[in-house]
This record gives structure tokens, C-alpha cells and sequence, in this order.
């Protein structure tokens, strides 16, 4: 009997798990990879929680309409700060040389008043017997004249500007060596105002901005417009609002050429749009489109190595907005205060990057962020250079 009921007990379990209507199964789902777009919010997301940006706005569009706009965070580290908003006005930094200093020298070259070949001492008579007559007005363009950054004096910081490059011994041969300085966008915004007449503020306006809709744009925004501006971080956790974090522009009044446009991503869309369309939008038409061609086209220096158009950026140590995917037909800049714009012609897209950048030391993170956002923008909403193509470039 004993040795019955011990068959028994062991014939149990295996009668158990053996009945079909007592199996239970987990059926376990591969997880789903997340699309580009989410992949976007994702990137944002760990950029505010990493402290890399207390927010931001990105904007994806190509010629014919946006493709992508959101805003992410607030609008300064401080805990009550606001929620950003996609039309928060930003302080582009050196967007400026792109959005603003660029277009009015190449608009003045187009109306005949200056040449790109023009010696600087035509048209800052300060250069006249200082050893630079071969320094042109593309040498500032592509940061090819061998001028480097150095102070001014606030007293009369655009004297000393112009004064202190025309004494200036320069680093390397004029045409040879690419090295970025905000100098020469200085030079440039000073050429414009004494060529045109106007002042750069001005000038850019009344070419680009007013005729293009672009309400949001421009230098010394208004009160009800500081309302409206994400802040920027200067060194020692100095917050600013409205005015330019750049101390150089500072010092020349906020208005200046390589720094202090502040402007939103739905007016910057409206620009990259432009200059997709070949100088047009719509009815407007602001440049005709070989001057766009001529401003996008490569200028190559330091041995093939860097590649810049006239003011914009192709392919340099600055530019990590390229990303993975983009070809070498686009072109674009970086801003420090956290900004970046990249435009590709050949993908009809371009990528919008505003934040409020918070730790200026973490630049490869930063610059991570920059290429990671357009490689994400090309495969959800562009098309990818080839393999073949990105081999045809090496």
C-alpha cells in the first residue's frame, strides 16, 4: 500500500503539467525600436536630465513646409523658470555671421557697392601702409586673413576693433590658413555700415528680415520681446536676458557682426527656406540665386582639409551639425550660446537646434548632440547620402 501511494504521488506532477487545459504561456514581444521623431524627444530629454541644457526647441522643415517642431524644457536652469515654447526667442551667438553679417556683405556685393575681391583698405582706410594689401573681403568671409581675437577697449571698442587688426601681425600667410575669429565679422559688420550707410541692425532688416516676415529677428530686442527670451549662461553663472552673452558684442552696443541677433526657430525656418529655394519664398525674392550659389559654394583651405563657403560652415572642425547622413552640398553654423542651424540642398531639409546651453565645458557633448539631432532629422524625415556616395567624397 505504501508503495502504491508513492506511484502515485510521483505520477501527479507529471499529470499536471501535461493537461492541456492547465498550460499558461508568456508570450514575450520583441521591443519595438523607436522611431527617429521619439528618438529625437529621447535626445532632448537626456540632455535636460544629463544638466547639458536647461531646454531647447528643434525644427525640421524643407522647402515646402515644417516637418518637425517641439519645444523641450524651460527656459533657464532657475526652478521657477518657464516652460519653453517653440516661438522662444533665442540669442543666436555666431548665427549672427550667417544670419545677419553674410547676407548683408553678399546683398551689397550683388548691388554692385563692394566686391568680394575688394582689398579691406578700399573700404576700411585704416588697413592703408600696415602690410595687409592683399587682405580681401573673402579672406574675412572664410576666416582665411590670419587675424586672431584679442580685446577691446569698452571705451571705444570699434575703434580699437578696426585699429587693433590693422596693427595686427598675422598668424600665417593671408589665404592659406583657416582660423575662426570673431574679428573678422567685426570688420564685416563695420563694412557693411559704412558701405550701405546703415548700421548692420538696420541694414539686415530692412533686406532680409522685414520683406521675409521674420518679426522675431533681429539685434537690441524690444521689451515685450524680451518677455519672450530664453536665457543665456555667461561665466560665473551670470544669467542674460535680452542682452548678448558675448562680451564683444557687448561692449560695441549689441549690434555687431559676428554676435547679438536673437531670433526664433519659426523665423530662422523661413531664412533656411530662402536660401532651399535659391534666394526666394514665395514672392519675396531677396537674393537671386546665384549669389546663394556663390555664398554655399566651397572655399577650401589648410590643404583640402576644411572646407567653407562665404561665412557658412561645410566641413570643418566646427561642424558637428553635418551629422552622419548629410552630403557635402550642405552647409551651415554653429552658435556658442547653444544653437546650430544646418540646411542640405540636395535632401531638401534642414535641421533647427535653440537651447539654453548650460555647461560650456562639456563642448564634445554638446557637439554630440548637434550631429546625433541631424542624423536622427535625415533618417525620419530626409534621405540618407549612399554609401556610394559618402565613398565617392572620401
Amino acid at each position: 500500500m505504501h508503495n502504491l501511494l508513492l506511484f502515485l504521488l510521483l505520477l501527479l506532477p507529471s499529470i499536471a503539467f501535461s493537461a492541456p487545459d492547465t498550460v499558461q504561456t508568456l508570450t514575450v514581444k520583441p521591443e519595438q525600436p523607436l522611431s527617429p521623431a521619439k528618438r529625437i524627444d529621447q535626445l532632448m530629454v537626456n540632455s535636460t536630465n544629463k544638466g547639458l541644457v536647461s531646454g531647447g526647441v528643434i525644427l525640421v522643415g524643407n522647402r515646402d513646409r515644417i516637418l518637425f517642431e517641439k519645444a523641450y524644457g524651460r527656459v533657464s536652469p532657475l526652478p521657477d523658470a518657464r516652460p519653453m515654447t517653440v516661438d522662444t526667442l533665442f540669442d543666436l551667438a555666431s548665427l549672427t555671421k550667417v544670419i545677419a553679417t553674410t547676407p548683408s556683405i553678399l546683398k551689397l556685393a550683388e548691388e554692385g557697392k563692394l566686391s568680394l575681391v575688394d582689398p579691406v583698405k578700399k573700404l576700411l582706410p585704416e588697413f592703408e601702409g600696415k602690410g595687409k594689401d592683399e587682405l580681401r573681403v573673402m579672406n574675412l568671409l572664410t576666416h582665411t586673413s590670419g587675424f586672431d581675437d584679442f580685446s577691446l577697449v569698452t571705451e571705444k571698442a570699434l575703434q580699437s576693433a578696426v585699429e587693433g587688426a590693422a596693427f595686427q601681425s598675422l598668424k600665417g600667410e593671408i589665404g592659406n590658413r583657416f582660423h575662426y575669429a570673431d574679428i573678422n565679422f567685426i570688420l564685416l559688420g563695420e563694412i557693411v555700415r559704412r558701405v550701405s550707410g546703415q548700421p548692420l541692425n538696420e541694414f539686415a532688416a530692412k533686406k532680409f528680415y522685414s520683406p521675409l516676415g521674420m518679426a522675431d529677428t533681429g539685434f537690441l530686442p524690444s521689451a515685450a520681446q524680451k518677455s519672450r527670451i530664453a536665457s543665456t549662461m555667461g561665466d560665473g553663472g551670470v544669467q542674460f536676458t535680452g542682452d548678448p552673452q558675448d562680451y564683444l558684442s557687448r561692449q560695441l552696443g549689441g549690434v555687431a557682426g559676428h554676435a547679438g541677433l536673437f531670433s526664433s526657430a519659426g523665423d530662422l525656418a523661413a531664412f533656411c527656406r530662402m536660401m532651399l529655394f535659391g534666394g526666394a519664398l514665395g514672392p519675396v525674392r531677396v537674393f537671386e540665386e546665384r549669389t546663394v550659389n556663390q555664398m554655399t559654394a566651397p572655399y577650401f583651405s589648410r590643404g583640402g582639409k576644411v572646407s567653407r563657403g562665404l561665412g557658412w560652415d561645410i566641413s570643418s572642425p566646427y561642424s558637428s551639425p553635418r551629422g552622419g547622413f548629410f552630403s557635402r552640398s550642405s552647409f551651415g553654423h554653429t552658435g556658442y550660446s547653444g544653437t546650430s542651424i544646418w540646411i542640405d540642398p540636395d535632401a531638401d531639409l534642414f535641421v533647427i537646434l535653440l537651447t539654453t546651453r548650460l555647461d560650456f565645458r562639456k563642448k564634445s557633448e554638446f557637439n554630440q548632440l548637434r550631429s546625433e539631432l541631424s542624423t536622427l532629422a535625415v533618417e525620419a524625415f530626409g534621405k540618407p547620402v549612399s554609401l556610394k556616395e559618402l565613398e565617392d567624397e572620401l
